[in-house]
């Protein structure tokens, strides 16, 4: 299983986006407020508990380190959203969702198409 990471730094989103220089990122973008992102969080745990040590697993919680979140929006270029997933490889966003749209699935289907 893949451990996830919360990053409430710029300096932790630093280490994430060189770590996936060496491996695949996943880096979910979590509203602890928001019902809709409670069900994303949901899948996004049940595809980590399914994954190996093939990929780090990362969050921020959008609310608590809005710094970090709002980097993130700008070093991908992609508008924030919450719910929202990045899978991020040799610091490039290979794939992203959001929404309903993020499931132990798609989360699958990205990782084995990248």
């Amino acid at each position: 299983m893949a451990e996830l990471q919360n990053l409430e730094s710029t300096e932790d989103l630093k280490k994430a986006w060189d770590r996936s220089k060496d491996k695949p990122v996943l880096l979910f973008k979590h509203s602890t407020t928001c019902p809709i992102s409670a069900g994303a969080f949901e899948q996004y745990q049940r595809y980590l508990e399914e994954a190996g040590d093939e990929i780090d697993a990362y969050m921020v919680k959008v609310i608590e380190d809005r710094a970090v979140s709002n980097q993130i929006a700008e070093e991908t270029g992609v508008k924030h959203e919450s719910p929202q997933i990045f899978l991020i490889q040799d610091k490039k966003v290979t794939w992203h969702t959001s929404h309903s749209k993020i499931t132990a699935d798609s989360i699958s289907d990205a990782i084995k198409q990248s």
